[in-house]
């Protein structure tokens, strides 16, 4: 079998163009940026006093840079504007909706930021995250339902809107210790770059997920326990809308609730431990939003002693498996899922071995 007939078998919808070397640049390119741009960001963080100060509820004994967002942001910017240099045909015709997603995204890594040093009320946030659904959904980038036809309009905003921030903020709330949504981003940027890389009719998503998971695993490398930066509310907020969006783009229709289990199972992990929380601390008479607490997945495993380590490895294990049965009800082939799971754990084996090599 020629190198074009093993790009189709595993899945490349047209592996005798130039679209899928755009996406592998695409994607080395990001990692390499973000790679290569975290340590001086770091250096200029702890000097301007861009960090998260060591207390009761953070894990860390000593400042931490928390401009990890901004490196991430610039690494997927990076990417993207050189693909577009290097094969402006290829996309042009897919221009739009990445430029769509990046405004709504960049929008977030503003708010982010400034909440990460200086604070804004939760309803702030909120708002702002409503505004960036409906950016979306203004560029008919949205879950289309078909159950009822005389309400239908109005169900799929409301879904498109309670998909985009619950994700957006299910991402956030999950960033507790280190590596853990690097990690669970790369894993499902990669995923679903292997289902959008089977459509031609998907290539803005496959674009967008390339950087975002070139952009995820450079960032690992700084950020895996010990960590020496996190991504901040800044860095969360972008990797959750733009999987959301992503997500979301290869124009999901929604005849049924059923028809959403796919899509959820890429993201199950933050789906579950946001879901829990929000129960239990409703139930507790306080606010989901604003009340901090140790009562994430990743906190009581290591209640039970887990490392910080072990508990990121195996959140992202359970992550794989959640992207595996999504892949396999998305249709893709064994062959296809196999070689999309192995490449993810060499990327991130050879990663975390930097990482501690370097420690």
């Amino acid at each position: 079998m020629n190198i074009y007939g093993f790009l189709q078998s595993i899945g490349i919808a047209s592996p005798y163009g130039y679209g899928w070397l755009s996406v592998m640049f695409t994607f080395v390119l990001a990692w390499i940026v973000t790679w290569q741009l975290m340590p001086e960001v770091r250096s200029f963080a702890l000097k301007v006093g861009w960090a998260d100060q060591p207390n009761e509820r953070r894990l860390n004994r000593e400042p931490l840079p928390n401009a990890g967002g901004l490196v991430i942001y610039t690494g997927v910017l990076a990417a993207l504007v050189l693909a577009t240099l290097l094969r402006p045909i290829v996309i042009e015709g897919v221009l739009a909706e990445v430029l769509t997603i990046l405004l709504g995204g960049s929008i977030l890594v503003l708010v982010g930021f400034i909440d990460d040093q200086f604070g804004l009320p939760p309803w702030v946030r909120l708002s702002v995250q409503i505004l960036t659904a409906f950016l979306l959904i203004a560029s008919d980038i949205r879950i289309e339902a078909r159950i009822f036809p005389p309400i239908d309009p109005l169900l799929s905003t409301l879904i498109t809107v309670l998909w985009v921030v619950g994700i957006t903020n299910a991402i956030n709330l999950m960033d507790g210790i280190d590596g853990l949504v690097g990690g669970v981003s790369f894993i499902t940027s990669m995923s679903l770059l292997a289902v959008s890389a089977q459509f031609a009719t998907r290539a803005a998503a496959t674009l967008l997920l390339a950087a975002l998971g070139g952009s995820a695993l450079g960032f690992l490398r700084h950020n895996f326990h010990p960590s020496r930066i996190i991504m901040g509310d800044a860095g969360a907020y972008f990797f959750g809308y733009v999987l959301a969006a992503t997500a979301i783009l290869g124009s999901l229709k929604v005849n049924t609730v059923f028809a959403l289990v796919p899509t959820i199972l890429f993201l199950l992990l933050p789906v579950i431990d946001t879901t829990q929380v929000f129960v239990l601390r409703l139930m507790a008479g306080k606010n989901p939003l604003s009340t901090p607490g140790k009562d994430h997945l990743h906190h009581r495993l290591l209640a039970t002693g887990l490392s910080q380590r072990a508990t990121a490895i195996a959140l992202w294990s359970f992550t794989a498996v959640g992207n595996c049965l999504a892949m396999k009800l998305q249709g893709m082939t064994p062959l296809t899922i196999l070689m999309t799971m192995l490449s993810i754990v060499a990327l991130l084996s050879f990663t975390i071995w930097q990482r501690i090599r370097k420690v």
